[in-house]
């Protein structure tokens, strides 16, 4: 991407990580940094800090790290440019759209506005005599005028190629369709519209762009429901249907659904704050989504098998982001709709405030797969329930739910409690053990944690990190690498980095993280983040820099005698076989 590199310096020296990062997370000064809860995932003890001075920031929990940018593509779950563009616009910078790549941003344009025209046309359609059918359909499903204008439902003729036609009238060809997901090629080439006969519902981002959509059959056709594939501007796992209205809701929750129809039901019934995932399971992405805007999510999903299973892949996802997790059980129907549909919303407000947290939710679950009037599966199951409660950090957490499990089973609540701490000795010996083990090889301590990037030879590697930290610490020491190339450096990522920061040197430009951010890989980032934020006696920097290269440079030399031994080994072989070759056909 051509974007300047003035431009992206510029935008980087006026983007004060503390000031950004303190927009997402509550930072606490200590030692010269600052601290709180990651925002990329479920803590309860800080262990994500910023350092100001080297404008990055650094989770030791999930090894997160980077500069401003990649802070703002990942809490925002944005790409490169529209971080850049997010903080350009903040810091009253004029992004420079003409000198990016013309091809990716036109064509990302140019699907938006095409998902716009054909929810436009497929609304059109509903509202048309050819939509009968699929207006009767959400009538019956007891949907107003008003809710159906409000989420821009429409409906996909049975025809082959009616959108194809209404968006060629527009200026859009085949290959548009085919890209934004709308049309589809059959073996033979032939294209055809995606969705036939089907009553549409369009998903709209965070911004308002339609970007996909979800259509329903009618009739007994499959598959029932059929979604947009990924595309430039779709990404399922990492969007959920109608977030973009759930976002503004004054009711302090998010109500997690399982379809289209139960959310839209939901906010029929004044309950706006209902989203659904689009045609996938729940994704660590979406549970990230959704922290952004609440701190506690109701699973509401169906009473069925599936829907149980669904709610406890979910809830583990959940907790994980620092979101409080409730389950909603709906009784007397198979699904938040029909339950709304028979009882009002008076009653799912009832049932909503009655419904489980997480542990209650676990423990009722667990409970279900024993027979409490056999003494050996009521101690069974006391002690599968405190396995459950072991994993609460809070003291006064494990007192309460002691005390239900102690309800359910008629065991002592003292002797429950034992349990539990039983079990949670248990797993701290284990995790020390595991500790002790890591601490006790010195390589593991400098080895990235991506496995793709593991260094061969650690003790080069720790001068190669050493190098980096110093010059992006202070670019005046370059005249110390003076004859140092990055050919040199043992670990490809590191010799990557050392030629980045030298370019940079040269051209006279920022030696930061974040301007570093685009010409690197993420996981690259997020080790130079890593290897940035490790402390350093600047006092002695000049001799350190000495010290550093002489250990490249040595091992340099050792790898190349080792290969010059082995290129030697290799060509006495060949020399022999040929000579017992010789010697035979003589």
């Amino acid at each position: 991407m051509a974007i300047p590199a003035s431009f992206k310096d510029e935008l980087i020296a006026r983007s004060d990580i503390l000031d950004i990062v303190s927009d997402y997370v509550t930072l606490t000064p200590k030692g010269g940094s600052y601290w709180g809860l990651c925002p990329f995932h479920g803590e309860k003890t800080p262990s994500f800090h910023v350092l100001p001075d080297r404008q990055l920031y650094h989770c030791f929990g999930c090894g997160k790290g980077g500069g401003v940018i990649s802070f703002i593509m990942d809490v925002e779950n944005l790409p490169f440019l529209d971080a850049m563009r997010l903080l350009a616009k903040r810091a009253g910078m004029e992004f420079p759209e003409g000198n990016m790549d013309e091809g990716n941003r036109h064509k990302r344009t140019r699907l938006l506005s095409l998902n716009k025209e054909a929810a436009r046309f497929f609304h059109s359609q509903l509202v048309s005599p050819v939509g009968q059918a699929g207006l009767d359909y959400l009538r019956r499903r007891g949907l107003s005028k008003q809710i159906i204008t409000r989420f821009g439902l429409g409906f996909a003729p049975e025809s082959w190629d009616s959108l194809l036609k209404a968006m060629a009238q527009k200026g859009y060809d085949k290959r548009d369709l085919l890209d934004a997901g709308l049309a589809v090629s059959n073996q033979k080439g032939a294209i055809y519209d995606r969705f036939r006969n089907r009553v549409m519902f369009p998903i709209i981002d965070l911004r308002g762009d339609v970007i996909g959509f979800g259509g329903r059959v009618l009739g007994d056709g499959t598959p029932k429901y059929l979604n947009s594939p990924d595309s430039v501007v779709f990404n399922k796992s990492r969007n959920l249907f109608a977030l973009n209205l759930a976002k503004n809701t004054k009711l302090g929750r998010i109500i997690l659904t399982e379809g289209y129809m139960d959310t839209i039901s939901l906010y029929q019934s004044g309950f706006d704050c209902a989203v659904a995932s689009l045609g996938t399971a729940l994704t660590a992405d979406h549970a990230k989504l959704l922290s952004r805007f609440t701190k506690e999510v109701v699973i509401c999903y169906d009473a069925d098998s599936a829907g149980i299973q669904a709610a406890n892949r979910a809830i583990p996802m959940l907790e994980k982001t620092g979101l409080k997790v409730r389950v909603l059980r709906v009784t007397g129907a198979k699904d938040p709709d029909e339950f709304l549909k028979k009882y009002g919303p008076d009653a799912f407000s009832r049932l909503l405030d009655q419904s489980e947290n997480y542990v209650e939710y676990n423990l009722r679950q667990l409970q279900s797969n024993y027979d409490l009037s056999d003494p050996v599966q009521k101690t069974e199951f006391a002690r599968a329930g405190a396995e459950i409660l072991a994993q609460l950090d809070s003291p006064v957490e494990r007192e309460v739910y002691a005390g239900q499990l102690s309800e359910i089973t008629g065991i002592g609540k003292s002797a429950l409690l034992q349990e539990i701490q039983r079990v949670r000795d248990i797993r701290l010996r284990t995790a020390k053990k595991k500790q002790t083990r890591r601490e006790m090889i010195p390589v593991n301590q400098i080895q990235p944690k991506n496995r793709q990037l593991r260094y061969e030879n650690p003790r080069s590697a720790r001068a190669e990190e050493g190098i980096l930290r110093l010059l992006m610490l202070d670019g005046s020491l370059v005249s110390q690498t003076q004859g140092l190339e990055p050919s040199q450096f043992s670990s490809p990522v590191l010799g990557k980095i050392y030629g980045i920061l030298l370019g940079h040197l040269s051209q006279g430009r920022s030696l930061q993280l974040g301007a570093l951010e685009g010409e690197l890989e993420g996981e690259e980032i997020t080790l130079l983040a890593h290897i940035l934020g490790q402390p350093v006696a600047m006092e002695h920097s000049a001799a350190a820099m000495i010290d550093y290269r002489a250990v490249i440079e040595r091992e340099a030399m050792r790898r190349q005698n080792t290969n010059d031994e082995a290129v030697l080994l290799a060509a006495r072989d060949t020399y022999r076989k040929k000579k017992s070759i010789s010697q035979g056909d003589g």
